[in-house]
């Protein structure tokens, strides 16, 4: 017996963004990126454990909006251009830093990155990295967990049941449509948890959940191990509360590993350094400079007087970091060992894009914490949820808060002054949606095609990553345009059908462009087929 545990949870996500109506779109970048820099080196992690016999079990969730682009072939085909585009440009680089002892090891780095790249996507995965997830997930290396449909923070839409339900089922069913299981884990997105969304959850066949520490350190009672043993709801689902040393110690660009100077600078791009006239083919339009992948420096510091990049010093580095986060866990663990009835765990969540795309070394550092895991002689193991409750099934009852992992543990990323206007459209949008369900109850043919499309609206117009984006200042324009246009097809819908006059071509292009979840129906959003769970006794008076 081990006398602690950790749990390693990756939450991979991206916002649906497809524009077939256009030859190529900026924002697709997010998702090529995400694959190159993320989800293919976290495989080839995986590859390399296996191959050396090294044990291991982390957790996974792989949200519907991700898995519906992974599967898409204009994306898949788009993807092997973008990698093709890399490609090219790394073999000019290593032409034109040829003979620099600093940036010539690094060009030749990305070319032979994304040279790998495109062999792996090809030919090892047929286009399909999901079929690599899947193989570990078959294999009981990886434990995959559910999300919600389209990433909503669900506690600004508790007043709607309804719709928090069928975020829920189409996500669940978008998971099992792909990987054959319902999942009996679920990540709520943004760690957001309103008291009640507990009942959802059973509803849905969930077992346990993520949630912020202090979500748990605040409920209605202390839970006398705090977030270093699962706890249960009133109902019986389980939650598994996040550690925030852990998650300091990984996610601050100040305090934690990814600030390390020596780490590659994610900031600094050739596609700001150099000239428009040689960059140009490379960047957004010719003219409009764009982060391209190729960065040549380290972080250094916060002079803008940076370092080159040695790649050789990052590893190292890594593997330090990876010795430190153990040593510090195993700290802790000796340290509640005394004060606990059962061994405890720690439970450390992060966004999956941080290991690579945020933080390049992200990987090489995770991979470097599991083989080290492997040589602690059993006193701290990697696990799973379900493992650890089967061995060890939680016996303190609470009622945790409302929370989020969000600035300040609440609301306020994704409800303030920049991004407020979109929840009295949305919810409005909600409604509508429910009184169509209950207006149509079972139509069949072109009023059921546009019916199911007016639930997919519906569901893109709440992705929290529009008001994150807003609250953040970045891309602002387009994440205005994403929920006006999907408030706005919605409500074209909704007029039509009251006219009765749909416009054929007109939804044939919108199930084009808006392809997700192909066997959504809309009856998901009606109350009858979608109850209401009875909230316990102390919720329902508020």
């Amino acid at each position: 017996m081990a006398k602690g545990y950790l749990v390693l949870m990756l939450h991979a996500h991206l916002p649906f963004v497809r524009h077939p109506e256009y030859p190529s779109f900026l924002e697709e970048n997010w998702l090529f990126e995400a694959i190159s820099e993320t989800y293919l080196p976290l495989l080839r992690v995986f590859d390399r454990l296996e191959a050396d016999s090294i044990p291991f079990s982390i957790c996974m969730s792989l949200s519907p909006t991700l898995l519906a682009m992974l599967q898409d072939d204009l994306l898949r085909q788009r993807y092997v251009t973008y990698l093709e585009r890399h490609i090219e440009l790394a073999e000019r680089e290593v032409d034109r830093v040829q003979h620099d002892p600093s940036f010539e090891p690094l060009a030749q780095m990305y070319r032979d990155l994304y040279r790998q790249d495109l062999i792996d996507f090809e030919e090892k995965y047929g286009r399909d990295v999901l079929k690599g997830f899947d193989y570990y997930y078959k294999k009981g290396r990886i434990e995959l967990v559910g999300a919600a449909a389209t990433h909503p923070y669900l506690p600004l839409y508790q007043q709607f049941p309804v719709m928090v339900n069928a975020q829920l089922q189409v996500g669940t069913e978008s998971q099992h449509a792909y990987f054959g299981k319902f999942p009996s884990g679920f990540w709520l997105p943004e760690c957001g948890y309103f008291p009640g969304l507990e009942s959802h959850l059973k509803n849905n066949g969930i077992r346990y959940f993520f949630a912020a520490a202090h979500s748990i350190l605040f409920a209605d009672r202390r839970p006398p191990a705090g977030v270093y043993e699962p706890v249960m709801t009133p109902n019986g689902t389980v939650v598994f509360g996040r550690d925030i040393a852990s998650a300091n110690m990984v996610w601050s660009s100040e305090d934690g590993y990814p600030g390390d100077f020596s780490y590659r600078d994610f900031y600094r791009d050739i596609g700001y350094d150099l000239p428009v006239d040689y960059i140009g083919p490379y960047v957004h339009d010719g003219n409009i400079r764009i982060n391209t992948g190729f960065k040549y420096y380290a972080i250094t510091g916060k002079s803008d007087q940076k370092q080159p990049y040695v790649p050789r010093v990052a590893a190292g580095k890594a593997v330090e970091h990876a010795e430190n986060f153990i040593y510090n866990q195993l700290k802790q663990i000796s340290k509640l060992t005394p004060l606990m009835k059962q061994p405890p765990v720690i439970t450390c969540p992060y966004d999956a894009e941080l290991f690579g795309h945020w933080w390049f070394e992200g990987p090489a550092w995770l991979e470097a914490v599991i083989r080290k895991l492997a040589e602690t002689n059993g006193e701290l193991e990697l696990t799973t949820p379900t493992a650890f409750l089967k061995t060890y099934p939680p016996t303190t009852t609470i009622q945790p808060i409302y929370s989020s992992w969000g600035n300040n543990g609440y609301s306020e990323v994704w409800l303030d002054g920049s991004n407020d206007w979109i929840y009295r459209h949305t919810h409005t949008a909600i409604e509508r949606m429910m009184e169509l369900a209950q207006r149509f109850p079972d139509d069949h043919g072109l009023k059921e095609r546009a019916l199911n499309q007016a639930a997919r609206e519906v569901l893109l117009s709440q992705a929290s990553d529009w008001p994150f984006i807003m609250h953040a200042g970045t891309t602002v324009g387009y994440a205005n345009r994403r929920v006006r246009e999907h408030v706005m097809n919605f409500d074209r819908i909704y007029e039509a059908l009251g006219r009765g006059n749909i416009g054929t071509e007109w939804l044939t292009q919108l199930e084009k462009r808006d392809n997700i979840f192909p066997n959504v129906n809309y009856r998901v959003f009606r109350a009858d087929s979608n109850p209401v769970p009875k909230l316990p006794a102390q919720l329902a008076r508020h």
